[in-house]
């Protein structure tokens, strides 16, 4: 890599003689005699070439000197001199079009070293439309340096689409890009086109999955993990966990929960206590309560935990079913569960039980 850096500052450092520009005769040999101590190494004799030069303010020649410095800095590995000396050069309005393309584009890399994100948009941003993948790479390195990933998307979008077979790190870059913007059916497709590439990899299609059920869809996420399991991949339980997690997180406890039950039903997952457990807490958090009590009922029976009578008790009574709500408190109370808790509950239901027979006696009356 440093070989081609260094190839590339002294191939545009000698394109003068290219650039089809008259320069005057003394400038022209102070040129090629810093180019040439350059190309040997000898950056002092490079410099003393330069500074012995004159030229006239606001000339062609003093814009090829100010350039010629930019790249003896840019060799010795001074950028912020070298941007100095090139952008003196890019401003000067002296370079012909075709020389001041590539000065702006090495003015453009040379920031990009220096983290200078807002220069090299500056620098490539009128140029977006015919911008090669190194010119779009600078822009979309620049816009997510500024923190602004959807300024970059077009642009990669752009990039893929005219070449279909870029390299995975563009399609890599567009589903993360997607994905933080929650634009995940955008995400899905281009993670898809990854999974093309490489089918046999277990971490795609749990990528895939995992933006499925981001999006909503926990029917697809797994259809996509069934999928996987098909073609002989395996994930991880912690892996599998985490999808189920990652719908909590994402504040979709109705996906998560029926991505669980699915992945449980189907064998997918071992069911254990914990996972019962979460199960349950997911269908709460979604409001489906009668799922909920089905699940905590299950669990309050095999373990006879007060935990989990007294879960199941709360959820009766949320629905209010004050009977059974008191049934599910007397054996939390039996199995040891706290009990203020209890008397809490327990007077909150006979109230509201107390009540009801008096508004059906009311009524019959």
């Amino acid at each position: 890599m440093h070989r081609l850096l260094l190839l590339l500052i002294l191939c545009a450092a000698g394109a003068t003689q290219a650039a089809g520009q008259s320069v005057e005769p003394s400038v022209f040999r102070a040129l090629n005699a810093a180019q040439s101590a350059q190309q040997q190494g000898d950056y002092a004799a490079a410099r003393r070439a330069l500074d012995a030069a004159e030229a006239k303010a606001g000339s062609l020649e003093q814009a090829l000197l100010w350039r010629s410095r930019g790249y003896l800095a840019w060799a010795e590995g001074q950028n912020a001199k070298a941007i100095e000396w090139l952008d003196q050069a890019v401003r000067s309005a002296k370079l012909d079009a075709e020389l001041l393309a590539g000065e702006r584009l090495n003015l453009a890399r040379l920031n990009l070293l220096e983290h200078r994100y807002a220069q090299v948009i500056a620098l490539l941003a009128a140029q977006q439309a015919t911008a090669d993948e190194e010119q779009l790479q600078m822009l979309v390195q620049a816009y997510q340096g500024l923190g602004q990933p959807a300024k970059a998307l077009p642009l990669a979008e752009r990039y893929v689409q005219a070449n279909p077979q870029a390299g995975d790190s563009w399609l890599q870059f567009l589903v993360a890009v997607n994905a933080d913007l929650k634009r995940y059916p955008a995400a899905e497709r281009w993670q898809r086109q990854l999974l093309a590439r490489q089918p046999d990899q277990a971490q795609g299609w749990r990528q895939l999955a995992a933006l499925q059920q981001l999006g909503g869809s926990h029917d697809k996420a797994l259809a996509t993990l069934r999928s996987a399991y098909r073609k002989g991949l395996r994930f991880s339980e912690s892996e599998l966990d985490s999808l189920v997690l990652l719908a909590g997180a994402a504040q979709q406890p109705w996906q998560g929960a029926k991505l669980l039950e699915g992945m449980l039903e189907q064998g997918l997952l071992p069911r254990t206590a914990a996972r019962e457990e979460r199960l349950g807490l997911l269908w709460w958090q979604a409001r489906e309560r009668t799922a909920a009590a089905q699940v905590f009922r299950a669990l309050a029976v095999r373990s006879g935990s007060p935990k989990h009578w007294l879960n199941l008790a709360q959820l009766e009574l949320e629905q209010a079913r004050w009977q059974a709500g008191l049934d599910a408190l007397a054996k939390a109370e039996r199995a040891g569960a706290e009990r203020s808790k209890v008397r809490a509950w327990r007077r909150w239901a006979e109230g509201e039980l107390s009540f009801e027979r008096e508004k059906r006696v009311a009524s019959a009356g």
